[in-house]
Formats: C-alpha cells, structure tokens, sequence
C-alpha cells in the first residue's frame, strides 16, 4: 500500500464520514458522464462558460437552487461550502443542518457536504448532468476533495496560499502546504481514470487592492505546485481590480507567463485556463448599480478573453443572495456574452512590459530561494515578504507593501517593503501617482479606494 493511500484512509476513517468504498467510488468516475467534466467543456473553447456562486444547508434547498441555475442557463453549478466544514468542524456542521432541515430555516451558510456524504449529493449531482465546482476557502480540505469526487465534482478551487493569506489568521501555512499536496495527488490520481479532474486557484485573494504583479505570482506558484504532482488541467484566476485596462493588461500577462512557466516546468501537455472573477470587493447598496457593475465586469471578462466568468448579484450588499437573484445574474451574463461581437483587441505595451518585469523578478526571487522544494521556497518568501498579500489577516503576511490607486484607478505599489520589484518598475508605479499629500489624506485615499464600487 502507498503512503498515500494509507493516508487516505486515515482521513476518510473520520467518524463523520459513512464508510467510503475505496473500488466504488473509482469505478463512478471511470464511467461518469463526460459532461461533468469542466476540463470537457473548456476543451470545446466554443464560448466562455458562466459560472454562479451558491450553497444552501439541505439537499432540498440546493436541489431547488440548482433548478433555478439549469432554468437560467448556466454552464457550470456552484457548491459553496458551510463555515463549520470548511473549518474541520463536522460536529457542529452536522448539529447545525439537522436545526435547518428542523426548524425550516438556514443555520449554515452553505452545503455541508461531508455532512450529507458522496452517497446522496452524488444522486443530484448526476441528476443535473452539469460540470460543478467546489468552492469552499478551507486550509485543511483533504476529506471535504475525497467526498466532493466522490459525489461526482471534478473541479476543485483553492489551494495552499490563496485559501489561507485571505481567510485565516494563524493556521500553519506550511500544514497547508502539506495538506494541499495531498489533494492534488488525489485529483491527480483520480485524472487517470477518465477526463481530468480541473483544479483552479483563487485569483481575488484579500479583493483589497491587491496590485496585479502578487496575484499573477500567487496564481503561477499554486499551478506549478499542482502541476508538479501531476494536476494535468488547472485554472488560474484573477478578480475585476477597478481599471478596465490594468484588468486586460493583467489577463494577458497571467495567460503568457502561465504558459511560460508551465512550459519551463515540463509541463507543456497541461491544458491551462482564464478565469475572471465579478467585483469581489465591496458592492453598492443600489441594486441597479449592482447590476450595471456586473454587466461592466461581463464586458471586460469577454475583452480579457476569459474561459469562464464567475459571477456576482444584485444582493451583495445586503445579505446571502436568494436563488432567483442567482438566477437573474446568469440569465442576464449570458444575455450579455450573447449579445457582445466585434470587440477591439487592446493593447497596452507599457503596462503589459512593466507587469511581466515584476512578475518575473519575484518569480527568480523565490525560485533563487535556497530551499530543497518548491513549496518550501514559496514558504520562505511569504514568509520574508517577498510574496506580500496587501490587508492579509495572516500572522506570516509581511503587510509591509502600500497600494493605492491612481487618477485612472489602476492599482499602484507604493510601498514594495521586501518584494523585489526591480527600481525602474517601482519608480513608474510611484510616478503614476500624486505622492505629494501629507499622510493623513493618502491613508484616507486608500479608505476610498477600498470601497470605490459602492
């Protein structure tokens, strides 16, 4: 038996879990249905896919939810992950879906999916006959990936930096490495089977001004950290940052240097994809605002030329957003794919050589690290401040690096603290922006641009 499959039954010998069929659940993805595979659909390339967000605590409830996605037209189904598994926490998750089913009211804030087991959302997933994605934000995901294949989910977002700098304060970051290795070797595994299982990073981070160059480097680390241990299908993300430009610009460098780097590992044969996330920072209030910055954010994904969107609602700003206002969203996204033709291929050259300048600067950085691995490398650099998430709750993150946006509102490094941006490119990011102001109106400034959408 391989360390790995012995450890594979250590975590699925949890006693939440009911008795996980090591031969059955291998024989479920051999003859699954081709059309649960997203790496499928993104192999077709025949349009960008729509991708909602959205979890509910029963199997009713999300039944009913995906009802309302199919109706609306979506390409791919959302499974949004409760708080309480995504922190380990199945006892609670458990007590808090039997109040809900109970009480007719919502005690969780998503599926509990360990919880109702692979046996039962296998029967819905397989119902719908849609690619689904796993969205969760959980250090420790290893039982929550086995029982999300299990159950017939083939894309598994996430991994070890971009769902602990944004969401956690002190999990070890280096148990997280560890731990999402495991994943993709089971995603992995699980590829050979039949189409691949795709996994996808989270590109929005902290959605706090984060400047382009650390979300292109974080994307690049956790795809070549997948691809190392045999991912053959991975996703790289990013969020809309308020600048159409800086928006495309990025979209184009993250797409090259994924390539690139991809190539430069050996993995050339990896079918790489562009993901591009709604506004994920803090929405307007005035719900027809809402709606005219997603259909803005519709308009860019298709100038980015993004694989999939994945998107917002009106009800952002106000709560949990009910199924019908998911719905809207999709129907109205696609609306707006269908209608969009003949866009202009834009260009900017200096942005696009400043970006790929710094984004390959850190990149040698933390590859020049002295340590044996690669996943030991990037911990190091976290750790140092060469990788610097802006407002990470983390207790590793630096937080030395300064961001603020210029008159165009294109995010700007004003402050590198230990990040290696080479002088020529930190002098530009500095000089597109009026430095002259006392300190009290620049911090107010960085205030605003936090919630410039709202």
């Amino acid at each position: 038996m391989s360390l790995l499959q012995e450890e594979r039954e250590i975590i699925l010998g949890n006693e939440y879990v009911d008795a996980f069929d090591f031969d059955e659940v291998a024989a479920f993805v051999r003859g699954a249905g081709k059309d649960l595979f997203i790496s499928r659909h993104f192999a077709r390339r025949d349009k960008m896919l729509v991708q909602p967000r959205g979890g509910f605590p029963t199997y009713q409830q999300q039944y009913a939810l995906y009802e309302y996605f199919v109706e609306a037209g979506v390409d791919v189904l959302p499974l949004t992950i409760d708080s309480n598994t995504r922190l380990n926490d199945y006892a609670t998750a458990k007590k808090m879906l039997r109040l809900s089913e109970e009480n007719d009211m919502d005690m969780l804030n998503g599926y509990p999916l360990v919880t109702h087991g692979y046996r039962t959302t296998r029967k819905m997933i397989t119902h719908f006959r849609k690619p689904v994605s796993l969205r969760h934000g959980t250090p420790d995901a290893r039982l929550l990936i086995e029982t999300a294949i299990a159950s017939g989910i083939f894309e598994i977002e996430g991994g070890p930096i971009t769902y602990l700098l944004p969401y956690s304060k002190n999990f070890p970051l280096d148990k997280a490495f560890l731990y999402w290795k495991y994943v993709e070797r089971v995603c992995a595994a699980y590829s050979t089977l039949n189409e691949p299982i795709n996994r996808e990073s989270f590109g929005p981070l902290t959605a706090t001004l984060v400047p382009p160059s650390i979300t292109i480097v974080i994307q690049l680390l956790e795809m070549l950290l997948s691809l190392e241990e045999g991912v053959t299908s991975f996703s790289v993300s990013f969020a809309q940052q308020g600048s159409m430009i800086q928006d495309i610009v990025t979209g184009a460098v993250l797409r090259k240097l994924a390539r690139h780097y991809a190539h430069q590992a050996g993995c050339a044969d990896a079918a790489i994809h562009l993901v591009y996330h709604q506004w994920m920072g803090a929405f307007p209030t005035n719900m027809n605002y809402a709606d005219q910055l997603i259909n803005l954010a519709t308009v860019i994904a298709a100038l980015v030329g993004a694989d999939k969107i994945i998107t917002k609602t009106r009800q952002e700003a106000t709560g949990i957003p009910t199924r019908e206002a998911n719905a809207k969203t999709v129907a109205d996204t696609q609306y707006c794919l269908r209608i969009l033709s003949g866009l202009p291929h834009v260009v900017d050259a200096t942005e696009e050589e400043i970006l790929t300048a710094e984004v390959t600067a850190i990149m040698a950085a933390v590859f020049n690290d002295p340590a044996d691995t690669l996943w030991r490398k990037v911990f190091n650099c976290i750790k140092r401040g060469i990788i610097d998430v802006p407002f990470s709750p983390h207790i590793i993150n630096r937080n030395e690096m300064i961001t603020i946006r210029d008159a165009h509102k294109n995010i700007r490094i004003i402050e590198r603290g230990n990040v290696p941006i080479p002088d020529r490119c930190y002098a530009y990011e500095r000089g597109q922006c009026d430095l002259t102001r006392d300190t009290t109106t620049i911090v107010n400034n960085i205030i605003r641009d936090i919630g410039i959408m709202q």
